[in-house]
């Protein structure tokens, strides 16, 4: 038996691992880091999850270069810049990045990952006179949550603890940004997952895209996919325990967590929305089903403006590919019936129940499609003025 309790502090409460940032001049409020680092004082073995965008940026093609198997201790991360579709020069300004770091401390392998605006190389000098001012002995995992934030809001950083009866116990802590341009395609984001717990090395890659199949590629706010996407886990095997189960569950646990922190901060979004499908003909059926809904823009100006409209909701089931009939439909928002062979037309009554419904911060729309066992759960948020404000002005 084992219990996952939930811990404050972040990346600071794993044993072994060290983070912080400082702001070089990427980003103007000074007050912010935009070059931050998270290092292991013994090295890590290391498993990823990247975008599935064709133009892959230039820290994910850097990091396939290193030789299978490899090990690291070191993971530097900028905001502001993406370092995308810069071809071999981006990559060079990697590796004359990391040379200076070399310099300045003992790294094996380092790692570089980086968000912000597509199509410009990194302004390398300025990254590199971080390595001056960094404290590489510091433990502040919010100062390095804030670093790495783009449009987001609010920081996302999470944490367990996954104790066993006898006492033996791991940790699992997890850092990420994302707001927009999320898809349920290896998520737009970055997320950096650190552990003690002694997870084999070829069991670790199987359970962060266990954990990435049940968090980030079930979310979307705005159906786009961006070059960056990146998801890393590093064990440093510390603690010396391990057991696979209530490692996957902790695992999934903070990538959940995650998930839904980059939902509730979906660039103006307000409300987090579940897409529960079930009764479909296969379970791929109620996998398209529900990622169709998540990223409909119909659905989500309807959940925006609070309308229990739910002639979209069956228009987007019925464009999805799938197998669907009207006669064996049933919609529910939370359990309030919604749509029925027999209850087409929303009475007063009714409309005003699913209104309030929608008037919640999060619920449930619930499409039983009556066509066989399949079922899946997509996560979505509405859209709002404010998403088309924040991204027309990105570069300003």
């Amino acid at each position: 038996m084992y219990n996952i309790t939930p811990i404050d502090g972040g990346l600071a409460t794993v044993p072994g691992f060290y983070c912080g940032s400082v702001n070089v001049g990427l980003r103007p409020d000074t007050s912010q880091g935009d070059v931050a680092f998270i290092r292991s004082d013994r090295l890590c073995d290391v498993a990823a999850v990247f975008t599935s965008n064709r133009f892959q940026a230039a820290p994910i093609r850097h990091y396939q270069r290193y030789p299978d198997g490899f090990q690291t201790d070191f993971i530097l991360i900028n905001a502001k810049n993406a370092n995308a579709m810069t071809g071999e020069a981006g990559i060079r300004d990697i590796d004359t990045i990391l040379d200076a770091l070399g310099k300045k401390i003992d790294v094996t392998h380092p790692i570089m990952s980086s968000t912000g605006v597509i199509g410009y190389r990194l302004p390398t000098e300025k990254i590199i006179t971080a390595f001056d001012r960094l404290d590489f002995e510091a433990c502040n995992s919010d100062a390095t949550a804030r670093a790495i934030l783009t449009t987001d809001t609010f920081k996302k950083e999470v944490a367990c603890d996954v104790t066993f009866g006898d006492g033996r116990s791991f940790r699992i802590a997890a850092i990420a940004k994302g707001a927009g341009m999320i898809d349920p395609a290896m998520a737009t984001m970055l997320a950096f997952i650190v552990t003690d717990a002694d997870v084999p090395r070829d069991e670790m890659e199987m359970l962060l895209r266990d954990g990435a199949d049940a968090s980030f590629n079930r979310i979307s706010v705005d159906g786009d996919t961006s070059t960056n996407d990146t998801a890393l886990l590093l064990s440093n095997h510390a603690s010396g325990v391990y057991d696979r189960e209530a490692f996957r569950e902790g695992l999934r646990y903070v990538m959940f967590e995650l998930a839904m922190m980059i939902l509730r901060d979906g660039e103006g979004s307000t409300k987090v929305v579940a897409f529960d499908i079930k009764g479909a003909a296969s379970t791929d059926d109620a996998r398209k089903a529900a990622v169709a809904l998540s990223n409909s823009l119909l659905v989500k100006t309807a959940l925006f403006g609070e309308d229990p409209n739910w002639g979209r909701i069956a228009s987007t089931i019925g464009s999805a590919g799938i197998a669907c009939d009207e006669e064996t439909l049933r919609i529910h928002y939370d359990d309030v019936l919604i749509y029925a062979p027999e209850q087409r037309e929303l009475d007063r009554e009714r409309e005003e129940i699913a209104y309030r419904v929608m008037q919640q911060d999060t619920f449930t729309v619930t499409c039983d499609l009556g066509m066989g066992e399949g079922g899946y759960t997509a996560y979505g948020c509405d859209l709002s003025y404010d998403y088309v404000k924040i991204n027309a002005e990105y570069r300003t």
